[in-house]
């Protein structure tokens, strides 16, 4: 287990935390005008930030959606971000053999709600020792990420961030329940509220995924009343036009006055 995965873990139990970036890797031109303002709040702000990006949406509602550069160009990509703005780097991963690549470059392997069940999943990317952030399924509750949580301890890697972003609510629509982030901070781990997917409406597009990114401040605000003390916000410079995830992410100039009121607060 890595020195450096127990420092940024460390940092997490005990600081503010924002994970924040583009929802896909459109281009490295969009990574590098993103990861610079995060660099900037980084510098401001007495937080911890992490750096967000997918190199392949597996999970996209239709078959003709941009799903990304892949998983060697799209890491090279991130490596490129991680070295020139000193950012904590963490991507989401779809299949066990993609673990190990990832972990060579994530200091945070994602684990997406759909998959949070996936036993291999869990333990290919546990046994990375880096920290496994898991998302919680639609169709779970809080105390249900009992079991994902001790998938991953039962390789020994005890570095786990579990992650609300809402319940299914019918069709193509969500809800959240508050009361899942106190019930799995009741397992020792530190809880990360998604603002972003948290406000999406899938497949609410005829084929795409629609969203609500007004309520986004509000997901947050009242994420942390409820305990949480990370956030994960998809942010971009025109999500009109972005390629995946666009009505929910948070423009890239809204984000600053967010980030420095969850810090104040």
């Amino acid at each position: 287990m890595s020195t450096q995965s127990n420092n940024l873990y460390n940092q997490i139990e005990s600081k503010t935390t924002f994970i924040l970036g583009p929802c896909v890797i459109e281009s490295i031109e969009l990574l590098h005008t993103v990861a610079k303002q995060v660099n900037k709040l980084q510098d401001e702000t007495d937080a911890v930030f992490i750096f967000k990006s997918s190199f392949d949406k597996a999970n996209r509602t239709a078959v003709t959606s941009f799903r990304g550069p892949g998983l060697e160009k799209g890491l090279e990509m991130l490596a490129e971000v991680k070295e020139e703005y000193g950012l904590y780097i963490t991507t989401d991963i779809h299949e066990p053999y993609q673990a190990e690549k990832a972990g060579q470059v994530a200091d945070i392997l994602q684990i997406p709600a759909f998959l949070c069940r996936q036993t291999d999943l869990l333990l290919a990317a546990a046994e990375t020792g880096k920290i496994v952030n898991i998302k919680k399924a639609q169709f779970l509750s809080g105390e249900d990420m009992l079991y994902p949580l001790e998938k991953v301890k039962s390789t020994g890697n005890n570095r786990v961030m579990l992650t609300e972003r809402g319940n299914m609510h019918g069709y193509n629509n969500l809800v959240v329940d508050f009361r899942n982030i106190p019930d799995m901070i009741e397992y020792g781990v530190p809880v990360v509220m998604d603002c972003t997917h948290s406000v999406q409406r899938p497949g609410g597009l005829g084929g795409k995924t629609g969203g609500n990114r007004e309520f986004v401040p509000y997901m947050a605000k009242a994420a942390k009343a409820f305990g949480a003390n990370a956030f994960f916000i998809e942010t971009h410079p025109n999500p009109e036009i972005a390629k995946s995830d666009g009505p929910n992410m948070l423009f890239l100039d809204k984000l600053e006055p967010l980030i420095k009121e969850l810090v104040k607060s």
